[in-house]
């Protein structure tokens, strides 16, 4: 339970309406039908209309509804998700959980630093290192030689730095495997989700800069960079030596084959199969991937065709 004081102190809106001294004892979705005045909401302006059906309640929002109800609390930002975010992590998370688990599994010559936590069944092969600060959830096993930066979240059930997919015809014919001497390198502020498989270099290094986020199941093979502040999403398969730029957003179920380069600024559309590099600033969609001026004149022309 926190005193919405405290909550306005910290966020410290553009203008409040209503009454600051009441408890919050929760955040919840943003619900019409609400009859609690001790649970905080937040409304986007595309939903904003539905801030006249609520009664009670404390809401961040962008702007105030007509008829103003004095049993809500209004505090207005230019951004309100934002400082809805800013709510659940200064004042709901739970504690941070920091420590090695008992079943937790520890190579030689592994460097764990200050406050880390790694939970059950953690598997860390031999000359890994754990930045300060971060996070490694139950069952995920960490790869021998990988480097993992400072306040990195990494979920469950996840592999990171497992050999690729790398194969050559000898020469009678059969595929043999090219052995992978490389690493994965994961900067600081980097979270991943679960199921997710991040495979070492076949030489030198598969990188993740600061500030990278990467969701469930998605698959980044081996030797791929990808820059500061991107976001891999759901489904997502970046193939080997893949470069992804900085600010770039990788929609779900998309793939880039391999050794594609992707600029800074980049959007890759929902279910985009990428062929070719993509420059700076562009949005790419479809199958083959095309950018979106382009992909939907074709589009259009190929309506005009069948429907005359």
């Amino acid at each position: 339970m926190v005193i919405l004081k405290e909550i306005v102190e910290t966020l410290k809106p553009i203008e409040v309406i209503g009454n600051t001294d009441r408890n919050v004892i929760n955040a919840i979705q943003l619900d019409e039908e609400n009859q609690r005045d001790d649970v905080l909401m937040w409304v986007s302006a595309k939903f904003s209309d539905k801030l006249k059906n609520i009664s009670k309640g404390i809401i961040l929002c962008g702007s105030l509804p007509e008829i103003v109800n004095n049993d809500c609390t209004y505090l207005l930002f230019e951004n309100p998700r934002l400082a809805f975010q800013k709510v659940l992590t200064e004042f709901f998370m739970p504690p941070k959980k920091i420590g090695i688990s008992g079943t937790a599994v520890i190579g030689n010559n592994v460097k764990i630093g200050k406050d880390a936590y790694v939970g059950e069944y953690v598997v860390i092969e031999d000359n890994s290192v754990i930045g300060a600060y971060t996070t490694i959830d139950h069952h995920t096993t960490i790869k021998n030689d990988t480097i993992i930066g400072e306040n990195v979240i990494i979920g469950a059930n996840n592999t990171i730095g497992g050999v690729g997919f790398g194969y050559e015809k000898d020469e009678t014919g059969e595929y043999v495997f090219i052995p992978h001497i490389g690493n994965v390198v994961i900067g600081n502020n980097v979270e991943i989700g679960n199921n997710t498989c991040i495979d070492r270099a076949v030489l030198g290094s598969t990188v993740l800069m600061d500030n990278v986020k990467v969701d469930n199941l998605v698959h980044i093979a081996h030797g791929v960079q990808v820059g500061r502040n991107s976001l891999v999403i759901a489904n997502a398969m970046v193939a080997g030596s893949v470069q992804i730029g900085e600010n770039t957003w990788v929609a779900p179920s998309s793939s880039i084959i391999n050794q594609k380069k992707i600029g800074n600024n980049v959007t890759i559309g929902l279910s985009a199969v990428v062929v070719k590099d993509v420059e700076d600033g562009h949005t790419v969609i479809g199958s083959p991937a095309e950018e979106i001026s382009v992909a939907l004149k074709k589009k259009k022309l190929l309506t005009q065709k069948v429907y005359k």
